[in-house]
């Protein structure tokens, strides 16, 4: 079983790509190689391949990375399943990982991430924990989603650590990550890998 994660960039024309792209890219090429793992298409599309464990922390992971910038968000749709036909580009290759990607990505209206498997049960369960955690990371602001990214960067690091890295003092790393929600973000992910584990 493979992971699919099919996004695009929210409110990108309003801001120059030179801001956003890097970021972007850096983000995708944590997991992986372009254009067989990732690829960039019609200008603030994009579609990553990953293993089912890494995808829903890949998919935060973007959404800290492009967050940064304020006003722009990322939407995201993950799809797990099969890879039946492997090309040289992701965007050429299928499966029904990636029919499963873009259905949700299609479903995707005001929701800024979901997925979509071949298990109803998982698919709900997921989904509507993914909704509660939105209510809090779309409101996540360029500061807090600095800091979010570099805590997902080096997870064996303490606040202290953090705010050495980040140039801040200790007691804004521990704001920023509350107000984050970040250590409930981590035990979302937990519990996503525990019910992945069962299908």
């Amino acid at each position: 079983m493979i992971a699919i994660l099919t996004g695009d960039i929210k409110n990108s024309s309003e801001h120059k790509a030179s801001k956003w792209l890097p970021l972007l890219k850096q983000a995708l090429a944590r997991y992986g190689k372009e254009p067989i793992d990732w690829e960039i298409y019609r200008g603030d599309s994009f579609q990553l391949q990953t293993i089912p464990e890494n995808a829903l922390e890949a998919a935060i992971y973007i959404k800290a990375s492009i967050k940064q910038i304020r006003h722009m968000d990322v939407r995201i749709a993950i799809g797990l399943g099969k890879k039946n036909y492997e090309a040289p580009k992701i965007t050429e290759s299928n499966g029904p990982a990636f029919v499963n990607s873009g259905q949700c990505f299609e479903n995707l209206k005001k929701q800024n991430l979901g997925i979509r498997t071949s298990n109803k049960k998982f698919d709900e369960q997921i989904n509507l924990l993914l909704e509660l955690a939105l209510l809090t990371m779309d409101n996540w602001t360029p500061a807090i989603s600095k800091t979010v990214k570099c805590a997902m960067e080096n997870p064996g690091m303490n606040q202290k650590e953090l705010a050495s890295l980040l140039n801040k003092s200790q007691g804004n790393i521990s704001e920023e990550l509350n107000k984050a929600g970040f250590d409930e973000v981590k035990k979302m992910i937990q519990f996503y890998n525990n019910q992945l584990a069962q299908l």
